[in-house]
C-alpha cells in the first residue's frame, strides 16, 4: 500500500482528498501546514505529497522547495488558482503536477499514478566506489550490503556524494537539509554525521577515509583515500 502526505489547511478539503484515495490503496497523511509535513517527510517514507498553495504561515511553493532540498519525492500541487504563471511557478519550484480545483476524482487518481509510476521508473542512483544510492527509493547498499539509513542521513550522504570535495557548513546544512537555520543546533548535525559513519562501517565501506570532519567549519566528502 502506498503512503500519500495530503498537506491543506482546510480540514474539509483533506478529508476530501482522503475519500477520493483511500479506496484505490492509499494510506492517507493529513497535514494541516508546510511545517507538519516537513517533520513528517524528515522522519517518514512517503510515496506522493499532494500539496496545497494558499496555506498561512508557509505556502505550497516554499514548502514544495524544502521538499526539493532533502527529497525527490513526487509532488502534485492543488490550488484554485488556474493562471499559465502559477501552473510554471509551481514547476519551476520543484513540483511533478499542478492540479487545479474543482477536480475530478477520476483525473486526479490518473495524475497521481502517472507522477508515482515516471519518478518511481526513473534511474535516480549515486554511485562511489560500490556505494550506491537509490535516490527514488531512499535505498543505500554497499557492494551488497544494505545500509539502513533515516530519510536525514540519505538525503547527507546524498548531498555530500554529488558534491565530492566541497567543504559544508553546519549551519548550511542544518539550512538544506532541516529547511532551518540556527546556531544551536550543531549536534543535530554532529549526531547524524556519526549514525552515517557507523553505518558506513558497519556495512564494511572506508567511511572515515572519505566523510571528513573540516575542523571549525563542518565537513566534506573527499574523493581521494
Amino acid at each position: 500500500m502506498k503512503t500519500v502526505v495530503l498537506v491543506d489547511d482546510e480540514q474539509r478539503m483533506l478529508d476530501l482528498l482522503e475519500l477520493y484515495i483511500k479506496p484505490h490503496g492509499y494510506t492517507c497523511m493529513k497535514m494541516k501546514s508546510g511545517n507538519e509535513a516537513l517533520q513528517f517527510l524528515g522522519h517518514e517514507h512517503a510515496d506522493i505529497v499532494l500539496l496545497d498553495i494558499m496555506m498561512p504561515e508557509m505556502d505550497g511553493w516554499e514548502t514544495c522547495e524544502r521538499i526539493r532540498a532533502f527529497s525527490n519525492i513526487p509532488i502534485i500541487m492543488l490550488t484554485a488558482r488556474d493562471a499559465a504563471q502559477e501552473m510554471v511557478k509551481g514547476l519551476k519550484k520543484g513540483a511533478d503536477d499542478y492540479i487545479t480545483k474543482p477536480f475530478n476524482e477520476d483525473v486526479l487518481l490518473a495524475r497521481i499514478e502517472a507522477v508515482t509510476r515516471r519518478v518511481h521508473n526513473q534511474d535516480n542512483h549515486v554511485i562511489f566506489r560500490g556505494l550506491k544510492l537509490n535516490e527514488s527509493a531512499y535505498e543505500a547498499h554497499y557492494d551488497t550490503k544494505t545500509i539502513p539509513l533515516t530519510p536525514k542521513e540519505f538525503s547527507l550522504l546524498c548531498l555530500f556524494l554529488k558534491s565530492p570535495d566541497q567543504v559544508y557548513s553546519r549551519d548550511h546544512l542544518l539550512s538544506t537539509i532541516w529547511g532551518f537555520k540556527t546556531d544551536t543546533e550543531d549536534r543535530t548535525i554532529d549526531s547524524h554525521i556519526r549514525n552515517i559513519r557507523e553505518k558506513l562501517r558497519h556495512a564494511g565501506f572506508p567511511a572515515d577515509q572519505h566523510l571528513k570532519t573540516v575542523w571549525g567549519i563542518g565537513y566534506k566528502w573527499s574523493s581521494v583515500d
